[in-house]
């Protein structure tokens, strides 16, 4: 064990070695506006550069307070970019300057800071990994109220949620500095305008800047702060392998076993620390004798770990040989301070058999604080006894097959001793000893080993047949054999204890690892669901539901076996498991009526939903010594499927991200091409007044329609960008859709040669005509704009075996290599394409929506002799009528 102890901990070095190369991070942290971390920031940079640090600024608000303004001067400060949005303008830190420029040490304010749209990052802080990656060193400022973990509670007593927050792990590694003044001074800046404009600092001083929320976030952040500093220290004197509890900060730690005072001294313990303001931990330590529990025993053991659970503590449980050993071992690798016990009513027989466990603890670990807490009166009755304590002596099976080795080894040792005159015999009883104890047990060695003294007493020592001795000297042989049986009994049965407790632990790891596994491989939310419910079905050879709230009440997405129902009861038990965060149904304290336990899936983000377990048997769903596994597996669970959860909320935040682009891409396009039809048609009305000459008519009928199909596009695009397709599906001739789209597209097409081979023994097609037409329309619209002057058109129809190809061909610029498949993109415009002449950049994309809506595939690509660009629709054979068109064959 000593050794394990000077060894240093593979996570806290590995946590450690990431860090190398990065730069460092420090943060200036304060309770409120105002109180000065810019400034402080600004001096910190300053002391930094008269001492020879290469130190620029890359963004600092000074917010027109002239003595920061001051601060600033002597430093490099790295100019701004400019980002476009909405009309305005925007300035942010620009990052690849300061990547470029390389400096040791760069100032950035407001951590918290989110980007304007089309930044690389969308918030400050990720600029800021994005340097530390790189090496730099960064100085930053952030307030208390902008830490993602605390916004609730600032929020509670402000009555103020701030939108823009940092999470938690910035700060674990950051080194932070807290800038704090008293609440009647910061009040006093506040009203001689050094913070906000006296208008906003009346308002402020009514609201956020009270003197009783001040002290509040003053407090949080002296806190989170002490917080930050005590896990940087346990994580590197883990790492260090420094021994001691290192006590910057008070750690609790509590014992729980299957006595009935448990759920009493976890109270105890939470109230503890509470007033010292510490984390805590509630440990249960499994030992042999742990197997021996009774249900009633496991149930208790479940119920104080759940209890701790609700109120706060981490929850752990620890195999080890003896509770002594495992409770000081984890209270050193957890640097714990302080140690809370309880003292039960134990009489002085078994005192005198099995030691007191408080005596033997407070030797083992005398560096750290231990609080004994005595059994409460009532509490010191003896649990009920279990099948397995009544049935303490074992199977008899065992002690037969015991007997039956010790028989065997008997008349092995006759045969010996009849052919060879083998004299030490004494020796052949060690083995089935050494084999009942392995097998058995303690006490079916002790029982193997008393047995095995008789029978060489009664077999082979003279007189023999009788068990008394004539020689003194054998007496002393038949007292080593059993006291070297006894021995190796208890050795036996140890070895078979601790390795019985590790094939359960790695048994318990196994599955955690295997239900991860299972969790991290699936696609999307629902097989994550399902994957859920049947692995925990099979750990627990249990139904499983998975059930997820709505505003109709819970709503099942997940059951093994598949046909699971759902009574009333069990949906009101879910429903109070999801509001109250606990659990509900079977096995609990609430709504016992139902056969299936409720268990919250409990994130940061409050009760994701609730999973389900029952049994067939209408018994209890789980054990009470499964309980800590499941609520492992749910932790895990819970993880798995918030992350998945973000991960949709990421996706929807992009689609709006791509819906602003489109939007402003949009904007500037009608901006352009509305006006130009427009200009044309008022130019050529005014004409028209004053003299009527049909050629003006026809310009004003040609940008009309002009105007027209563009508006249609931005209609359809619409549709497609809606999912509001409605298709009418028809049998439709190939031949008939082409010459109907050439005859509506004859004015774009003037000066091409239109050639038509398409064949008339095509078969139909099934697809909607209207949607149809408008793909070739678009498509021949795209020919006849960008395809050289005075060459042809080719429409190309042909069969295949895998379906029918229609192909529109011209002669013009073709499309840079590798961009193919870019011009089907919204609003793209490709430089050296076929559409670099103008054009909204909706015509292609909408053939691509219309036509992957019919199942239609269509391809760009490039004409080599002669050369230009050529656009493919392909036609599976699904989509193909499985009649030929029998009348245009003939």
């Amino acid at each position: 064990m000593r050794q394990t102890e000077n060894r240093p901990e593979p996570e806290a070095l590995l946590r450690h070695a990431a860090q190398e190369g990065r730069g460092r991070l420090k943060v200036f942290l304060g309770a409120a506006p105002g109180v000065g971390k810019t400034y402080e920031m600004l001096s910190d940079g300053t002391q930094q550069r008269t001492a020879g640090v290469d130190v620029v600024i890359g963004v600092v608000e000074t917010h027109g307070r002239q003595e920061t303004e001051f601060l600033t001067r002597g430093h490099e400060i790295i100019p701004r970019i400019s980002i476009p949005y909405q009309g305005h303008t925007l300035t942010e830190m620009d990052i690849d300057a300061i990547l470029e420029r390389q400096p040791a040490l760069v100032l950035v304010d407001e951590l918290a800071h989110t980007n304007a749209p089309g930044s690389r990052h969308p918030k400050r802080y990720q600029d800021v990994e994005e340097l530390l990656d790189a090496g730099i060193d960064v100085y930053s400022t952030i307030n208390i109220q902008h830490i993602e973990s605390l916004n609730d509670v600032v929020a509670s007593f402000t009555r103020v949620r701030v939108r823009e927050t940092v999470p938690d792990r910035i700060l674990e590694t950051a080194e932070i500095e807290v800038v704090d003044i008293p609440p009647d001074e910061l009040i006093e800046r506040l009203k001689a305008g050094k913070v906000y404009i006296p208008e906003e600092a009346s308002r402020a001083l009514n609201h956020f800047f009270s003197k009783s929320n001040l002290s509040a976030l003053r407090e949080l952040a002296l806190r989170r702060a002490a917080q930050a500093v005590d896990a940087q220290m346990l994580d590197y004197v883990r790492a260090h392998a420094l021994a001691g509890s290192f006590a910057a900060g008070e750690r609790v730690l509590v014992a729980v076993s299957e006595q009935p005072h448990a759920l009493g001294l976890i109270r105890a313990t939470k109230r503890l620390a509470d007033a010292l303001r510490a984390p805590w931990t509630a440990v249960h330590i499994e030992t042999r004798r742990s197997r021996d529990l009774s249900d009633a025993e496991r149930a208790s053991v479940a119920e104080a770990l759940a209890l701790a659970s609700q109120l706060g503590a981490v929850t752990a449980t620890i195999p080890a040989a003896d509770v002594v050993s495992g409770l000081a071992t984890f209270a050193r690798e957890a640097r714990a301070t302080q140690i809370v016990v309880g003292k039960s009513a134990r009489s002085w027989w078994f005192e005198f058999r099995h030691g007191s466990v408080v005596d033997r603890l407070v030797r083992s670990v005398s560096d750290i604080a231990v609080h004994v807490l005595p059994a409460e009166e009532g509490e010191a009755a003896t649990p009920p006894v279990s099948r397995a304590r009544q049935n303490r002596w074992g199977d008899p099976a065992d002690y037969l097959w015991s007997a039956l080795m010790v028989a065997g080894v008997t008349a092995l040792g006759r045969l010996l001793f009849a052919i060879l005159d083998l004299e030490n015999v004494a020796l052949l009883y060690l083995v089935p000893v050494m084999v009942a104890a392995s097998l058995f047990g303690l006490r079916a060695g002790l029982f193997t080993g008393a047995l095995s003294s008789l029978s060489y007493n009664f077999f082979f020592l003279p007189p023999t047949g009788t068990l008394t001795v004539s020689n003194p000297e054998n007496v002393i042989t038949i007292v080593v054999l059993l006291g070297v049986a006894v021995v190796t009994s208890q050795f036996a049965a140890r070895v078979r204890d601790q390795a019985d407790l590790a094939t359960s632990s790695a048994r318990q790891n196994a599955a955690l690892a295997g239900f991860s596994r299972e969790l991290t491989v699936t696609a999307n939310e629902e097989e994550l669901m399902q994957a859920i419910c049947a692995e925990l079905a099979r750990l627990f050879d249990a139904r499983a539901v998975l059930l997820l709230p709505s505003g109709d009440g819970p709503q099942l997405h997940a059951a093994v076996p598949p046909e699971n129902r759902l009574e009333q009861i069990e949906l009101a038990a879910a429903q109070w498991a999801i509001e109250k965060n606990q659990p509900a149904g079977r096995g609990s304290s609430t709504l016992t009526a139902s056969d299936w336990l409720f268990h919250p899936l409990r994130t940061g983000r409050g009760v994701l939903g609730v999973v389900g377990l029952a049994r067939d048997d209408a018994g209890e769903p789980v054990r009470a010594d499964q309980m800590p596994m499941l609520m492992s597996l749910l932790d895990q669970a819970a993880i798995v499927l918030e992350r998945m959860q973000l991960e949709r909320d990421m996706r929807g935040i992009e689609q709006l991200r791509e819906r602003d682009r489109l939007r402003a891409a949009l904007l500037s396009s009608v901006s352009h091409d509305l006006r130009t039809p427009l200009t044309t048609i008022l130019a050529a009305s005014a004409e028209l007044k004053r003299k009527h000459t049909p050629q003006l008519i026809g310009v004003i009928e040609a940008e009309a329609q002009r105007l027209n199909r563009f508006v249609a596009n931005l209609l359809d695009m619409a549709r497609v960008e809606a999912g509001a397709l409605r298709l009418n599906i028809e049998a439709t001739d190939l031949t008939d859709a082409v010459a109907s789209a050439v005859h509506d597209t004859r004015h774009m097409l003037e000066g091409h040669a239109i050639q038509l081979e398409v064949p008339p023994a095509l078969p139909l097609v099934r697809v909607d005509p209207q949607l149809f037409h408008h793909c070739l329309i678009n498509l021949l619209d795209n020919a006849g704009r960008y395809a050289d002057p005075d060459t042809p058109i080719v429409i190309r129809g042909a069969r295949s075996t895998d379906g029918v190809t229609l192909a529109i061909l011209d002669e013009g610029p073709g499309i840079p290599p590798g961009r193919e498949s870019q011009i089907f993109e919204t609003f793209a415009r490709i430089e050296g394409s076929d559409r670099t002449k103008g054009g909204t950049g909706l015509g292609l994309a909408i053939v691509k929506g219309f036509a992957e809506a019919m199942g239609i595939g269509v391809f760009a690509a490039n004409r080599v002799d002669p050369r230009g660009a050529s656009f493919t629709l392909t036609f599976p054979n699904a989509l193909l009528m499985r009649e030929p068109n029998v009348e245009k064959t003939r």
